[in-house]
């Protein structure tokens, strides 16, 4: 998999989110900021983001993702 494909992968599960992803050889990094995540703590945000590549991970082509998540306003004051 790529970082494209990935953040393909997210942005479609997520529809509005914005998606940053860095990586390779099946070991990625997202930044993902969306409004899904008013409200929603931390471990339901990546069970959210998780959802949008399952079948990756089932299948092995997707191995490790990590993933920094934020409401665009949280995103604002954690700008990286």
């Amino acid at each position: 998999m790529t970082p494209d494909q990935v953040k393909t992968l997210i942005e479609t599960g997520l529809p509005g989110a914005r998606v940053s992803v860095t990586g390779g050889d099946g070991h990625f990094e997202a930044r993902v900021i969306s409004e899904a995540f008013a409200g929603q703590s931390r471990i339901k945000r990546h069970q959210m983001v998780n959802a949008t590549v399952i079948q990756e991970i089932t299948s092995g082509a997707l191995h490790a993702l990590s993933m920094r998540t934020f409401t665009p306003d949280e995103a604002d004051t954690n700008a990286s």
